[in-house]
């Protein structure tokens, strides 16, 4: 299996603390160099992963300046996150996987369970669930820089019942790592994760691809679940949170400890400042995309909704830094 050595570090080290390897999962808009600090100081999984990047546009002689930030990683993030990237073009994943090596990346892993539409009419992200010769194409140009190269994907397109083949097809492609939706596609979010599979699963790549570590996601919470789902399936290797995270910021956090109102806002401030800089430094504003994040810190609090909703109608950091400096909260 080619270098496979990344990967199994990282599941080694947590075996030897009895637990799975845990990841906070790439999300558009969310998982650049500003949040992946943010949940570090609050409280840090094992892996961190970039936002999806196209991987025509790394390489673009005009579209990779507007990628630039997606995969800029800050001199103080302790760990280099995996780079993610998406699309179905064999030869521009080789192009980009060198480009990504080249800007100190250790890792790769494929987008192959994205279920936006855009994304999809672009023969990207799911769409390549039912596409195999794509799948097996951009896997295998992603290799030829020699990093490891992994999979993130969902149980099927439209139906459950493809999940047998899909991923016998995947265990089948020498990665060192399979991360898994427990969802298809057609699916989104609305069911509960298929929990009912996992075991089948395990056996599958048991018999398949017995070096190839699973990571499951899909209804997550935190840490202590995390770690409970694993040890009710052996042979799961990684868990990984996505939503969870917009429930607490310290989803990561293998001990649960109580967390005031001054603690949250301490890291709204610092997710603040880090906006402001990333904002400075790339030339952009991404203010609108900065007001999901409002809900992770003002939430559960005594008259929470009120400010929430008045930090909804800011249009600049400022005016939020106001805002919480008037708001009782912080008194």
């Amino acid at each position: 299996m080619p270098d496979s050595t990344y990967w199994q570090q990282i599941a080694d080290h947590a075996r030897a603390e009895n637990r799975p390897f845990f990841s906070l999962a790439p999300m558009e808009a969310v998982t650049n160099a500003i949040f992946r600090r943010v949940v570090a100081r609050a409280a840090a999984p094992d892996v961190f992963f970039t936002e999806f990047t196209n991987a025509i546009s790394i390489t673009h002689p005009k579209a990779k300046f507007t990628v630039a930030g997606r995969l800029y990683v800050a001199p103080e993030e302790a760990h280099m996150p995996v780079a993610q990237l998406w699309g179905n073009d064999g030869e521009a994943f080789a192009r980009a996987a060198v480009a990504v090596k080249d800007l100190g990346y250790e890792a790769i892993d494929i987008n192959m369970g994205c279920p936006d539409s855009t994304v999809i009419k672009n023969h990207g992200g799911s769409d390549l669930i039912r596409n195999f010769d794509s799948a097996a194409a951009v896997i295998a140009g992603a290799k030829t820089a020699g990093l490891p190269v992994s999979v993130k994907t969902r149980l099927g397109y439209s139906r459950l019942d493809e999940w047998r083949d899909w991923l016998t097809f995947l265990f089948q492609q020498d990665i060192p790592l399979l991360t898994i939706h427990l969802r298809t596609k057609k699916e989104m979010s609305r069911v509960p994760a298929h929990y009912e599979m996992i075991d089948d699963i395990v056996k599958l790549r048991d018999e398949i691809a017995p070096d190839t570590l699973l990571q499951l996601n899909g209804d997550i919470e935190n840490y202590t679940d995390g770690v409970a789902l694993a040890q009710a399936h052996p042979g799961v290797d990684g868990i990984m949170i996505g939503r969870g995270i917009f429930t607490s910021p310290f989803a990561f956090e293998a001990t649960p400890q109580e967390h005031d109102i001054k603690e949250l806002l301490g890291l709204l401030n610092y997710q603040l400042d880090l906006y402001d800089e990333f904002a400075q430094r790339f030339d952009t504003s991404r203010f609108a995309s900065l007001k999901r994040f409002f809900k992770i810190y003002v939430r559960n609090q005594r008259n929470a909704a009120s400010l929430r909703n008045a930090m909804m109608e800011t249009h600049t950091t400022d005016e939020v830094r106001q805002l919480l400096a008037d708001s009782d909260l912080t008194k």
